[in-house]
């Protein structure tokens, strides 16, 4: 049980810093929000998150 949860951890931090190496800050917000809102079980949240998210990846395309 350990090792999962070290693996999770370590997969965690991993996403954290590759979208705040990409996307910055407001990368990080954005999924910072979607797991505030996904662990609260709080729609408004988790989907404020998505939509920073969205927006910064679709940003160029717009």
């Amino acid at each position: 049980m350990p090792v999962i949860a070290l693996l999770a951890a370590v997969f965690v931090v991993g996403v954290e810093q590759t979208v705040k190496w990409k996307y910055g800050a407001i990368g990080v917000v954005g999924v910072l929000l979607l797991t505030i809102g996904i662990k609260a079980k709080n729609p408004t949240v988790s989907s404020l998150g998505a939509v920073v998210l969205a927006l910064l990846v679709a940003g160029p395309a717009l």
